[in-house]
C-alpha cells in the first residue's frame, strides 16, 4: 500500500499542531505552578531548568492522551474487547487483513449498537478496531472485508494515531472538567478544588508582591484564582481551535485514502462502494436511545457516529462551537471508488 504524499503532509502538520498545543498547555500549567517548581528548576544547570519539566511533562501528556482517548472512546460506545473464543470469525478476519497490510494485529472490540459504523483508535503497535453489531449484521463478507481493510489503512498510515491525539484537547476544552471524568460527585469535586486552591496559597508568594496572609495578598490571590477558573476554558478553546481545524481537514482527506486502500486490499472496489451505500442507508431502530454519541464521530467510517443512523455530512468536531467538515460526501467517495475500479481494470 503506497503512501499518499498529500495525506502525509497533512498528518505531520496536524501532529505538529497537537504537540505545540500540548507544549503550550504544559507551559501554562508550569507557569501557574512555578512557586513550587522554581526552587527545583534553579538547582538544575543554567538554561535547562524549565525544559527539564516541560519536555518530560509533554511526553507524559502525549502518552496519557493516547490511553485516555482510547479508553473514553470504547466507553462512549459501550464497546467490549473480543477474542478468538467470543468472535472467532471476526478476529480471524482482522488478523488476515492485518497481515496483508503489514501492520501489527490490532485489538478488536464490538459495540452492541444497531447503528452500523466502525472506527479505529490507538497507535500502529497498539491499535483498536471497533465495529458495531449493526455493521456486522448489515454487511456481507466481502463488504465487511472492505470496511475492515479501510480501518487498517488508517493504522498503516498512522492517521488513526494522530486523530486519537487530536481528539483529546478539544474534548478537554469542551468539558473543562477532568475531575468529572474521574467519577467524583459534586461535593468531592468541590473539596478537591478547595484543597488544590488552599495548597497553592502560600507558594503564591513568589508571584504576589505583598505580605503573606495579609488582606492585599489574599485579595490578589482570590482574583488570580478567579481569573484562571473563568478564563481557563477560553484558553483551552484557543489552543484547541487550530487542532480542530487541522484535524477536521485530515479526517476529511484520510477517508479518500483509506477507501482507496481498503478497496485495493480487499480486491473489490465494488464491495467498498456497496458497503458505503448500504451503511449510509441503514435506518435507526425505533427503540434506539435518542442520545447521540458524538465524541467519536470524526473517527468513524461514516460521520453519523454511533448515535445516528443517517449520514450527517457536516460530521463536525462537536466539542467546541466551530464546524469543520470531517467526512467527504458519500457521492464523492463513490466517485473516487469508480476511479479506483477503472485503474484496477486497466
Amino acid at each position: 500500500m503506497s503512501r499518499d504524499p498529500a495525506l502525509t503532509r497533512r498528518i505531520f502538520a496536524t501532529l505538529a499542531c497537537v504537540l505545540i498545543a500540548d507544549l503550550l498547555l504544559v507551559g501554562c500549567v508550569a507557569f501557574l505552578l512555578r512557586p513550587w517548581l522554581a526552587p527545583v528548576a534553579s538547582s538544575l544547570p543554567a538554561g535547562s531548568g524549565w525544559l527539564a519539566f516541560v519536555v518530560p511533562a509533554t511526553a507524559v501528556l502525549v502518552w496519557a492522551q493516547l490511553r485516555y482517548t482510547r479508553r473514553e472512546a470504547l466507553s462512549e460506545v459501550d464497546a467490549t474487547v473480543v477474542t478468538d473464543e467470543t468472535h472467532p470469525n471476526l478476529v480471524a478476519r482482522v488478523r488476515r487483513l492485518a497481515t496483508g497490510v503489514d501492520v501489527a494485529v490490532p485489538t478488536v472490540a464490538v459495540s452492541e449498537a444497531e447503528v452500523a459504523n466502525a472506527f479505529t483508535v490507538g497507535t500502529p503497535r497498539r491499535a483498536t478496531v471497533v465495529v458495531s453489531t449493526g455493521l456486522l449484521s448489515a454487511l456481507d463478507e466481502d463488504e465487511l472485508d472492505a470496511v475492515l481493510a479501510h480501518e487498517l489503512a488508517h493504522v498503516k498510515n498512522r492517521d488513526a494515531m494522530v486523530m486519537t491525539l487530536a481528539t483529546f484537547l478539544p474534548a478537554l476544552a469542551g468539558n473543562y472538567s477532568l475531575l468529572a471524568d474521574l467519577g467524583l460527585g459534586k461535593s468531592a469535586r468541590r473539596t478537591a478544588w478547595m484543597v488544590a486552591i488552599a495548597l497553592l496559597y502560600v507558594p503564591s508568594a513568589a508571584v504576589i508582591d505583598a505580605p503573606i496572609f495579609g488582606v492585599r495578598y489574599t485579595v490578589t490571590y482570590v482574583l488570580l484564582v478567579a481569573f484562571v477558573l473563568l478564563f481557563g476554558g477560553v484558553a483551552l478553546g484557543l489552543l484547541a481551535m487550530p487542532v480542530i481545524s487541522l484535524a477536521g481537514r485530515l479526517s476529511h482527506d484520510r477517508e479518500f485514502v483509506a477507501d482507496r486502500a481498503g478497496a485495493t486490499l480487499s480486491g473489490s472496489p465494488a464491495s467498498m462502494a456497496s458497503a458505503l451505500t448500504t451503511l449510509a442507508d441503514t435506518p435507526v431502530a425505533p427503540d434506539r436511545d435518542a442520545r447521540a454519541v458524538d465524541g467519536v464521530k470524526q473517527l468513524c467510517f461514516l460521520s453519523g457516529g454511533f448515535g445516528k443512523g443517517e449520514e450527517d455530512e457536516a460530521g463536525a468536531l462537536d466539542s467546541l462551537p466551530i464546524s469543520v467538515q470531517t467526512h467527504p460526501a458519500i457521492e464523492d467517495r463513490l466517485a473516487e471508488l469508480r476511479d479506483v475500479a477503472s485503474e484496477l481494470e486497466a
